[in-house]
């Protein structure tokens, strides 16, 4: 795995470890919850479109996606002590969704170039 990769895995298990510690552990930008799901999903974006350079960034998204919202089923086990909101998940699809739209703009004004 390159080193890219797990960069990426240490971005995803420091997310999920921050969305199932109790709320007062778990790290706050101090601007709310939901500029606390989007700091974090724009990073995981990001982080995932750099480790797969040529994954579509359209299955980037549906797996980060999907991602936010097995994070909202497991804060709604009980013992977990976490609350589940859908618009958690929507703020967590909606970072993704324009985080990479940001990096498809940025791929088609700078295309890359494959010759020496």
């Amino acid at each position: 795995m390159t080193w890219r990769r797990w960069l990426f895995a240490a971005v995803l298990l420091f997310t999920l470890g921050a969305a199932l510690v109790p709320n007062a552990a778990a790290p706050d930008l101090g601007d709310g919850d939901k500029v606390n799901h989007i700091a974090a999903f724009v990073t995981l974006s990001v982080a995932a479109a750099w480790a797969w350079p040529r994954a579509r960034l359209s299955t980037i998204a549906v797996a980060i996606s999907a991602f936010g919202a097995a994070i909202e089923g497991l804060q709604a086990i009980p013992f977990i002590a976490r609350d589940a909101e859908w618009a958690d998940w929507y703020a967590d699809t909606a970072a993704a969704v324009v985080a990479l739209a940001v990096i498809a703009l940025i791929r088609w004004l700078v295309p890359t170039s494959s010759a020496p």
